[in-house]
């Protein structure tokens, strides 16, 4: 009898080391801790936002745990590159520059771009307004590139700063003129710093999505397939009524399942007719 149970047991713990040995790593990936209400340190620890909030989602349908860093977004996509993590969970912007040499899921959000300005200056009615002018951006994001882009033409002068916090503490310093960024980090800046005010809003057609290496086609198909159930059951509306105040508008990224996997007209789009497999 005594053998017998030594025998269950060593059978009992021969399963669990397997199942261990199974068990997939977790999830490696990051955002930029300042960039609210996308990702802003919480009152309880950590962090907390609607991205932070799409991450552990992701997470929890695949089944796999995950980590979360926090870093200036500067140095993200390296990061990515690098190996460091398996795909960044910070809100990018899907530019053709940036599908040369990455992947990326499908839109889960549209982006357009917001300036933001102090209560009571001259409004902001075009980009020539702002001529002469300094424009705070976050080092690094899609906005930096592109007001630099635009600085010749437009005659702006662009300031980088390590995080959109810091961006906006530019302009109720008196350091800048406005800042440009996504109208939902500006629309939230508005919101908790009365001082300033929402000004020019430059609609791009663009969209947020989360990037990985070249080399990671299965894992953009786990997690596109994550992100179009969370569409299809209404998770990420339900998201972004939280976080940003209002629902999604109908035909929005946030609520649209698109064929294929990634971003349609972009480099690395697989055109793969598929249906979201969710539980």
């Amino acid at each position: 009898m005594r053998r017998h149970a030594f025998a269950g047991a060593a059978a009992v713990l021969l399963l669990a080391a397997a199942s261990a040995s199974a068990e997939e790593p977790p999830l490696r990936t990051a955002v930029d801790g300042t960039f609210a209400p996308h990702a802003m340190p919480s009152l309880s620890g950590g962090y907390e936002g609607f991205n932070i909030d799409l991450a552990n989602e992701i997470a929890k349908r695949l089944h796999r745990r995950i980590t979360i860093d926090a870093a200036q977004y500067s140095g993200l996509l390296p990061a990515l590159q690098a190996g460091t993590y398996d795909f960044i969970a910070a809100p990018t912007t899907v530019t053709k520059e940036r599908a040369e040499n990455l992947l990326f899921t499908e839109g889960y959000l549209n982006t357009d771009f917001q300036f933001l300005i102090k209560k009571g200056a001259p409004k902001v009615e075009k980009l020539e307004d702002l001529k002469g002018k300094v424009v705070a951006v976050n080092k690094g994001s899609a906005y930096d590139s592109w007001a630099r882009d635009l600085e010749p033409k437009i005659g702006w002068k662009v300031e980088s700063f390590g995080t959109q916090t810091d961006a906006v503490q530019a302009v109720l310093a008196g350091r800048a003129d406005a800042n440009v960024a996504g109208n939902t980090a500006i629309a939230w800046a508005a919101k908790n710093n009365p001082q300033l005010e929402l000004s020019y809003y430059y609609s791009t057609g663009l969209v947020w999505a989360a990037p990985l290496r070249k080399d990671s086609t299965e894992l953009r198909k786990q997690l596109e397939n994550a992100i179009e159930c969370m569409k299809l059951d209404a998770t990420i509306a339900k998201m972004h009524k939280r976080w940003f105040g209002i629902d999604p508008q109908p035909g929005s990224a946030a609520v649209t399942v698109f064929p294929g996997y990634g971003v349609p007209n972009m480099q690395g789009y697989d055109p793969t007719e598929h249906t979201p497999k969710c539980d």
